[in-house]
């Protein structure tokens, strides 16, 4: 396997001293997120999101299973990460590295933790049949921050996705083809966010979204999972340097901006798509 590549002391002095100017190394402000693309598959659920050079793929998918015991009347919710080594070559193929690990767990508990799906929506016949949604986010290229880029995919691709009609008459169940009924969006009660901010000189340096060069040289991150109405769904901190309160505080005002923009284009995007679709029917 290849080794990840470790940045010489002279690139990690210039990063920090640009940092204390107030610029960043690829021209950015220190609040200044990468510019964010957003592509809505032909098939509902499919998304790609690419910010700045880092690109993830999100694919939502369906099927009908039994419930869990402990929970006969809510559906089910699963979130798969693949990174292979066609994000960068120093991920092995088949074996789960620790970043993907923490990845998948940020994002699961943005989304699952946060009650953004209406699992009990999911619900067809109580104690036999409900609906186990799957997202399948696919690393494509990593040049940093792939939390806050999957996290965008996943919701979107959410969003996105639609589900065969059921009709339940009785006993029996009838899921209808997509050809013979129109499919059924999901029910989606908050969209969640992720705003990773990276730390330098014990904290008083920081930046949102992080390029991988910057990943690399941190003294610490901290991943705040936001809504539009100005809710934190979650507050994810692996190691690093200790962090005071102001800190925190002065990251979630931050967070707040990032995430009304980013709602604004998840919303336009979907608008748009539903646009098109329906000027393709007629």
């Amino acid at each position: 396997m290849v080794r990840e590549a470790i940045p010489s002391v002279n690139e990690v002095n210039f990063l920090l001293e640009s940092l204390r100017q107030g610029r960043r190394v690829d021209g950015r402000e220190v609040y200044d997120m990468r510019s964010l693309d957003i592509k809505l598959g032909l098939d509902f659920g499919y998304v790609e999101v690419q910010l700045g050079r880092t690109r993830v793929a999100a694919n939502v998918s369906a099927e009908v299973v039994r419930p869990m015991a402990d929970k006969p009347t809510e559906g089910q919710f699963l979130i798969n990460t693949e990174i292979s080594p066609m994000a960068a070559p120093f991920f092995e193929s088949g074996s789960r590295s620790e970043e993907e690990v923490l990845i998948s767990r940020i994002v699961e508990k943005a989304l699952r933790r946060s009650r953004a799906i209406d699992t009990e929506g999911l619900c067809i016949v109580a104690g036999e049949k409900v609906w186990q949604i799957r997202v399948d986010l696919l690393f494509l290229d990593h040049d940093g921050n792939l939390v806050d880029c999957a996290s965008i995919a996943a919701i979107t691709a959410l969003l996105h996705f639609r589900r065969p009609d059921v009709t339940v008459s009785g006993e029996e169940v009838t899921i209808h083809p997509v050809d013979q009924r129109n499919p059924v969006p999901l029910s989606i009660h908050h969209i969640p966010i992720c705003i990773t901010f990276s730390f330098y000189d014990k904290g008083e340096l920081l930046v949102v979204d992080p390029s991988y060069l910057e990943e690399q040289a941190k003294e610490g991150d901290m991943t705040i999972t936001m809504n539009i109405h100005k809710e934190i769904c979650a507050l994810s901190k692996a190691g690093g340097i200790p962090l005071e309160m102001d800190q925190v505080l002065r990251c979630s005002q931050i967070a707040i901006l990032k995430v009304t923009e980013i709602d604004e284009l998840i919303k336009k995007v979907l608008e748009d798509d539903k646009e098109s679709r329906q000027k393709a029917r007629k």
